[in-house]
Formats: C-alpha cells, sequence, structure tokens
C-alpha cells in the first residue's frame, strides 16, 4: 500500500478499515438537527469497496445502492462518498477510469484480497446496516412508543437555556428512573404494587 501525505485524507496511510467515516445528517435530529452517525469507523469504506466489487460504478451509483439499503431512510452526501472513493483509489483498492467528466470505479486485485480479508467485518457492516435502517424508519418500536419519545424529545427541547442546578437533577432523576423500569420491563412494577 502506498503512503500518500494528502491533506484531505488525514488517515491516508493507514490501513482499510481504519480512520473516521461522515455520514449525512438527518435534519430534525439530536443535537441541533443532526441524528446519529450510521457507520461505525471504517464501515463506509468497506461497503463501498464491496459494492464496487460487485460491480464496477460511478459515485452517483454508490450513493443510489446504499440509500436503497436504507429504504430511502438515510442517504449519504456526496461530500461523504467521494473523498471516501479518493482514499480507496489512493490506497489502490479501486481505480477510477474518467469518462465523460465521470470516473467509474472498479475494484483492483488488491481491493479484492482486503475484502477476501475482511470477510467478517463486512458481514458486521451490513448486520449493522439493518439494524440502523430499522431504527432510522422507526421500525423498532411501536407507533404509540416513537411517539412518546418524540413527545419526549419536545418537553427537553423546550427547556433550553432554562436548567438550573436543581431542574437538571430532577429531569435526570426523572429519566433515569423511566429508563430503568423499561429495562427492568413489567415484573418491578408488579412488585412494587
Amino acid at each position: 500500500m502506498r503512503e500518500h501525505n494528502h491533506p484531505h485524507h488525514p488517515h491516508s496511510g493507514r490501513e482499510l478499515g481504519d480512520g473516521r467515516d461522515g455520514f449525512e445528517r438527518r435534519p430534525g435530529r439530536e443535537r441541533g438537527g443532526r441524528g446519529p452517525r450510521v457507520f461505525a469507523p471504517g464501515d463506509l469504506k468497506l461497503l463501498l469497496l464491496a459494492l464496487v466489487a460487485e460491480q464496477p460504478c460511478h459515485g452517483y451509483d454508490l450513493i443510489r445502492q446504499i440509500e436503497g439499503m436504507f429504504d430511502g431512510a438515510y442517504s449519504p452526501s456526496p461530500g461523504v462518498i467521494y473523498p471516501t472513493l479518493t482514499f480507496l483509489e489512493e490506497s489502490e483498492m479501486i481505480s477510477g477510469d474518467a469518462q465523460g467528466g465521470k470516473k467509474l470505479y472498479s475494484v483492483t486485485q488488491a481491493g479484492r484480497q482486503s475484502l477476501l480479508d475482511q470477510a467478517i467485518a463486512l458481514d458486521g457492516v451490513r448486520t449493522r446496516i439493518d439494524v440502523s435502517k430499522r431504527s432510522l424508519r422507526g421500525h423498532d418500536r411501536p407507533a404509540e412508543i416513537h411517539e412518546a419519545v418524540h413527545n419526549l424529545r419536545h418537553a427537553l427541547q423546550l427547556h433550553h437555556g432554562r436548567w438550573s442546578p436543581e431542574e437538571i437533577l430532577r429531569v435526570r432523576d426523572l429519566l433515569n428512573t423511566t429508563a430503568k423500569a423499561i429495562v427492568d420491563g413489567p415484573q418491578t412494577q408488579e412488585k412494587a404494587q
């Protein structure tokens, strides 16, 4: 693997699977309208490599394929996909052939070997995609629970800027007690009555 000192790719000298991946943030989610990360570090690189190995394609095609994996609930931004493709190309895992202003990416022998070496990790990526897809679409909980979580988030947002030390402790205790009761299940409440 070649070492590169590219200013936009601080992890260029690392093995595939290390480093950071970014994700398009979904509006209306946590922390200032940004949602949770969809992939673990290194997952996007491995997924893109696997998709390119299945069939040579353009960056736009990869965005659409990933969006399809999430049933439209998530779409990676070009600002995430293209730098990752550049990283894979500089790492000699894929090669890009410019055709009419677009690059058609295909896997190299080194990329195929990397996929063989990381077969178990790729299975993990696909499993995490399935879990993330259900979570993003709310399939992991009934509609009534989804609505209640939404109401909780809304109540917390209404408190913005008005957190006295006493109120912080009160809300913390309420949330922690509720979380524990959910984890413990109905048998704990039956014993308490």
